[in-house]
């Protein structure tokens, strides 16, 4: 499995629109185990996602899928910045298949 955690921040009063966009056509991407969205509890413009994909090339690939081409270019403009980003190799949870 492959996975990704990430914060992105928002403009100011721009993060319930941008977690909208994030949030649409998340069902049904090729090989997307799990998608989460989750607020920052502690900063009210900073936005975690944690993805997990059945492999790296499912994640590659779901960059060239019309919806989230469009998504992308929709949540850029709300988008101030992004915090810390990590690639990781989860090993199975919740939910998840294991090894």
């Amino acid at each position: 499995m492959y996975g990704l955690i990430g914060q992105f921040r928002s403009h100011p009063g721009q993060r319930d629109a941008l977690v909208a966009i994030l949030m649409e056509n998340v069902e049904g991407m090729p090989g997307c185990i799990s998608y989460v969205v989750a607020l920052d509890p502690k900063d009210a413009e900073a936005i975690w996602i944690t993805e997990v994909w059945k492999d790296e090339a499912s994640h590659k690939a779901s960059l060239s899928l019309p919806s989230v081409k469009d998504a992308i270019a929709r949540a850029m403009p709300l988008i101030a910045g992004f915090g810390m980003h990590q690639s990781t190799l989860p090993v199975g949870g919740t939910g998840l298949p294991g090894r």
